[in-house]
Order: C-alpha cells, then sequence, then structure tokens
C-alpha cells in the first residue's frame, strides 16, 4: 500500500509540474498581448540582477570557503543574490506603502 501512495504522489507531482509549465504558454497564446507585460517584468528583474552583481563584491575568506565557496565567481553570485533579494524587499515594501496610503485618500 505505500508503494501505491508514493507512485501516486510522484504522479501528481509531474502532473503538477506539467500544469505548471504548459498553463502559462497556453495562456500566452490566447492573450498575447500579456507577453509584453510579462517581458518587461523579467527585463526589470534581468537588470536589477545586473545592478546587484555590479555592486556586489568578489572577495573570498577562509570561514566561506570552508563553506564551500571556492571560486570569486561564485561569492560574486551569492552577493548578487543576497543585494538582489534586498533590492527586491525593499521595493515590494515600498509598493505595498503606495498601495494602501493611495487607497486610503480615495
Amino acid at each position: 500500500m505505500l508503494d501505491f501512495g508514493l507512485y501516486l504522489s510522484y504522479f501528481l507531482v509531474f502532473v503538477a509540474a506539467g500544469a505548471t509549465i504548459l498553463l502559462p504558454i497556453v495562456g500566452a497564446i490566447k492573450h498575447p498581448k500579456d507577453l509584453g507585460k510579462s517581458g518587461m517584468a523579467l527585463g526589470a528583474l534581468v537588470l536589477i540582477f545586473a545592478i546587484s552583481y555590479g555592486l556586489s563584491g568578489s572577495e573570498l575568506n577562509p570561514k566561506w570557503q570552508s563553506l564551500g565557496v571556492t571560486t570569486e565567481f561564485n561569492s560574486k553570485l551569492i552577493g548578487a543574490g543576497l543585494t538582489m533579494f534586498y533590492f527586491v524587499m525593499i521595493i515590494s515594501i515600498l509598493v505595498l506603502l503606495y498601495s494602501e496610503i493611495s487607497k486610503a485618500f480615495k
């Protein structure tokens, strides 16, 4: 009985993953104008990552090397990811505050 439940779980995970990939493609085909908005959002994220990558440092210290960060490139990518996280978090908080304040005055 345990094997059946495990195989059923695998099947459902694959169905969910397939739906996650397939349904946005079907939606983009039905509404191609919305694809431009998605492209702009993706472009904004790429721009934020490029800025974060430029700001991040590539230094290594022995503690990071003991944790598996062996190259300066890996250190720079980790720094860029953290900086991008902070940027996106601050932007989302500002957008949230703007949205709530603008609703209060309408």
